[in-house]
Protein backbone atom coordinates (compact mmCIF):
# COMPACT_ATOMS: atom_id res chain seq x y z
CA UNK A 1 0.00 0.00 0.00
CA UNK A 2 0.83 3.82 -0.28
CA UNK A 3 -0.30 6.34 2.01
CA UNK A 4 -0.66 9.71 2.24
CA UNK A 5 -3.01 12.92 3.77
CA UNK A 6 -3.86 15.68 2.03
CA UNK A 7 -4.93 19.17 2.96
CA UNK A 8 -9.11 19.82 2.35
CA UNK A 9 -10.80 23.00 3.65
CA UNK A 10 -13.89 22.70 5.68
CA UNK A 11 -15.66 25.80 6.87
CA UNK A 12 -12.44 27.81 6.24
CA UNK A 13 -10.32 25.39 8.36
CA UNK A 14 -7.96 22.65 7.25
CA UNK A 15 -9.15 19.24 7.98
CA UNK A 16 -7.11 16.13 6.99
CA UNK A 17 -7.98 13.73 3.82
CA UNK A 18 -6.25 10.63 4.31
CA UNK A 19 -6.29 7.56 1.28
CA UNK A 20 -4.20 4.91 0.44
CA UNK A 21 -4.05 2.72 -3.14
CA UNK A 22 -1.87 -0.11 -4.31
CA UNK A 23 1.10 -0.10 -6.27
CA UNK A 24 -1.23 0.17 -9.46
CA UNK A 25 -2.63 3.57 -8.13
CA UNK A 26 -6.15 1.58 -7.32
CA UNK A 27 -8.17 3.23 -4.42
CA UNK A 28 -7.66 1.11 -0.94
CA UNK A 29 -9.46 3.37 1.58
CA UNK A 30 -9.83 6.84 2.44
CA UNK A 31 -11.47 9.29 5.37
CA UNK A 32 -11.60 12.70 6.21
CA UNK A 33 -11.06 13.48 10.02
CA UNK A 34 -10.45 16.69 11.57
CA UNK A 35 -6.87 15.96 13.08
CA UNK A 36 -4.15 15.17 11.70
CA UNK A 37 -2.80 12.95 15.02
CA UNK A 38 -1.63 8.93 15.44
CA UNK A 39 -5.99 8.43 16.48
CA UNK A 40 -6.70 9.71 13.33
CA UNK A 41 -4.19 7.50 11.33
CA UNK A 42 -4.76 4.53 13.45
CA UNK A 43 -8.58 4.86 12.43
CA UNK A 44 -8.19 4.96 8.74
CA UNK A 45 -5.63 2.00 9.21
CA UNK A 46 -7.90 -0.21 11.20
CA UNK A 47 -10.81 0.66 8.59
CA UNK A 48 -8.62 0.03 5.74
CA UNK A 49 -7.73 -3.47 7.39
CA UNK A 50 -11.26 -4.35 8.18
CA UNK A 51 -12.25 -4.16 4.29
CA UNK A 52 -9.00 -5.33 2.44
CA UNK A 53 -6.75 -7.41 4.70
CA UNK A 54 -4.08 -7.02 6.65
CA UNK A 55 -0.63 -5.31 3.66
CA UNK A 56 2.22 -7.08 4.10
CA UNK A 57 4.02 -3.14 3.47
CA UNK A 58 3.16 -0.05 3.71
CA UNK A 59 4.67 3.11 2.29
CA UNK A 60 4.14 6.34 3.86
CA UNK A 61 5.93 9.40 4.33
CA UNK A 62 8.29 11.27 7.12
CA UNK A 63 4.99 11.61 9.03
CA UNK A 64 5.19 10.61 12.49
CA UNK A 65 1.44 9.98 13.58
CA UNK A 66 0.81 7.64 10.00
CA UNK A 67 4.59 5.70 11.62
CA UNK A 68 3.25 5.25 14.92
CA UNK A 69 -0.40 4.15 14.26
CA UNK A 70 1.26 1.26 12.34
CA UNK A 71 3.38 0.58 15.57
CA UNK A 72 0.37 0.76 17.41
CA UNK A 73 -1.24 -1.96 14.66
CA UNK A 74 1.09 -4.38 15.02
CA UNK A 75 1.89 -4.34 18.47
CA UNK A 76 -1.59 -5.20 18.61
CA UNK A 77 -1.38 -7.79 15.75
CA UNK A 78 1.77 -9.16 17.44
CA UNK A 79 -0.40 -10.78 20.22
CA UNK A 80 -2.09 -12.67 17.76
CA UNK A 81 -0.72 -16.13 16.55
CA UNK A 82 0.93 -16.19 13.18
CA UNK A 83 0.19 -12.64 12.30
CA UNK A 84 3.08 -11.23 10.20
CA UNK A 85 3.77 -7.88 11.24
CA UNK A 86 3.19 -4.76 8.97
CA UNK A 87 6.65 -3.88 7.47
CA UNK A 88 6.93 0.03 7.65
CA UNK A 89 8.69 1.95 4.23
CA UNK A 90 8.97 5.72 4.66
CA UNK A 91 10.32 7.04 1.64
CA UNK A 92 8.58 10.50 -0.04
CA UNK A 93 9.31 8.92 -3.85
CA UNK A 94 7.92 6.08 -3.67
CA UNK A 95 4.18 7.92 -2.54
CA UNK A 96 4.48 9.88 -6.01
CA UNK A 97 1.56 7.47 -7.04
CA UNK A 98 -0.63 8.73 -4.42
CA UNK A 99 0.64 12.28 -4.63
CA UNK A 100 -0.18 12.74 -8.48
CA UNK A 101 -3.62 10.97 -7.71
CA UNK A 102 -4.13 13.78 -5.02
CA UNK A 103 -3.79 16.02 -7.86
CA UNK A 104 -7.08 14.84 -9.43
CA UNK A 105 -9.55 15.62 -5.83
CA UNK A 106 -7.74 18.90 -5.72
CA UNK A 107 -8.75 19.71 -9.42
CA UNK A 108 -12.28 19.22 -8.54
CA UNK A 109 -12.25 20.25 -4.85
CA UNK A 110 -10.39 23.70 -5.53
CA UNK A 111 -13.09 25.54 -7.69
CA UNK A 112 -15.70 24.77 -4.85
CA UNK A 113 -13.31 27.70 -2.51
CA UNK A 114 -13.77 24.47 0.03
CA UNK A 115 -17.08 22.73 2.07
CA UNK A 116 -19.49 24.39 4.06
CA UNK A 117 -19.59 21.73 6.35
CA UNK A 118 -17.78 18.56 7.34
CA UNK A 119 -20.90 15.88 6.68
CA UNK A 120 -21.10 17.43 2.83
CA UNK A 121 -17.36 17.31 2.18
CA UNK A 122 -17.38 13.51 3.60
CA UNK A 123 -20.19 12.72 1.37
CA UNK A 124 -18.78 14.75 -1.72
CA UNK A 125 -15.33 13.30 -1.23
CA UNK A 126 -16.73 9.64 -1.00
CA UNK A 127 -18.45 10.73 -4.48
CA UNK A 128 -15.47 11.71 -6.56
CA UNK A 129 -13.51 8.61 -5.10
CA UNK A 130 -16.57 6.81 -6.09
CA UNK A 131 -16.08 8.28 -9.49
CA UNK A 132 -12.31 7.51 -9.31
CA UNK A 133 -12.98 3.86 -9.18
CA UNK A 134 -15.66 3.28 -11.69
CA UNK A 135 -12.82 5.13 -13.82
CA UNK A 136 -10.17 3.29 -12.80
CA UNK A 137 -12.15 -0.09 -13.66
CA UNK A 138 -12.47 -1.17 -9.62
CA UNK A 139 -16.10 -1.60 -9.71
CA UNK A 140 -17.18 -5.52 -9.58
CA UNK A 141 -19.27 -6.26 -11.98
CA UNK A 142 -18.49 -3.52 -14.11
CA UNK A 143 -16.44 -5.85 -16.83
CA UNK A 144 -17.12 -4.66 -20.32
CA UNK A 145 -18.98 -1.79 -19.19
CA UNK A 146 -18.29 1.91 -19.99
CA UNK A 147 -17.78 4.10 -16.90
CA UNK A 148 -21.00 5.95 -17.85
CA UNK A 149 -22.58 1.88 -17.91
CA UNK A 150 -21.18 1.18 -14.49
CA UNK A 151 -22.42 4.14 -13.00
CA UNK A 152 -26.24 3.79 -14.13
CA UNK A 153 -25.88 0.06 -13.08
CA UNK A 154 -25.73 1.64 -9.48
CA UNK A 155 -29.01 3.24 -9.78
CA UNK A 156 -30.76 0.15 -11.51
Amino acid sequence: WRMDETYIKVKGEWKYFYRAVDKEGNTIDFLLTAKRDMKAAKRFFKKAIKRNGLPELVNIDKSGSNKAALKSINKEDSEAPKVDPIVIRQCKYLNNIIEQDHRNIKRITRPMLGFKNFYSAQKTLAGIELMKMIKKGQMIGGDGLSPAGQFYSLAA
